[in-house]
């Protein structure tokens, strides 16, 4: 059987970055979750585990952006798949971060069953 796809969540709001992770874990992913994007990195670090996918919030408290984030975990791992998650539109954040809503971006708040549905699409993406 193959493995579980390996999805690192990153969201600052403990809440929800526990409902995705059940949510997930309930669909048959493996799930690394870190409340900033510096826990992030120190997971990333500690033994390089096969992450297929970042899911991570846009705006995060510790300083670094989920897209700052995103660009250096990808400078190690370029195959990594990212899925950007914010209260703000795309609008707001920038239409130059080419985010599209439903394959590289996830509007907050979302049901859990868009959640399943934006990740399959995310790691099926080339």
């Amino acid at each position: 059987m193959a493995d579980k796809p390996k999805i690192l969540v990153v969201e600052d709001e403990p809440s929800l970055r526990m409902l995705v992770r059940k949510v997930l874990e309930r669909n048959n992913y493996d799930v690394l979750e870190a409340a900033s994007g510096t826990a992030a990195l120190e997971l990333w670090n500690q033994d390089k585990p096969p992450i297929d996918l970042l899911l991570t919030d846009m705006v995060m408290p510790d300083g670094m952006s989920g897209r700052q984030l995103a660009e250096r975990l990808k400078a190690d791992n370029p195959s990594l798949k990212v899925l950007f998650t914010s209260g703000y539109s795309t609008e707001l954040l920038g239409k130059d971060l080419g985010l599209e809503e439903g394959l590289n971006f996830l509007q907050k708040p979302y049901p859990p069953a868009t959640l399943v549905e934006t990740v399959k699409r995310a790691l099926a993406s080339s």
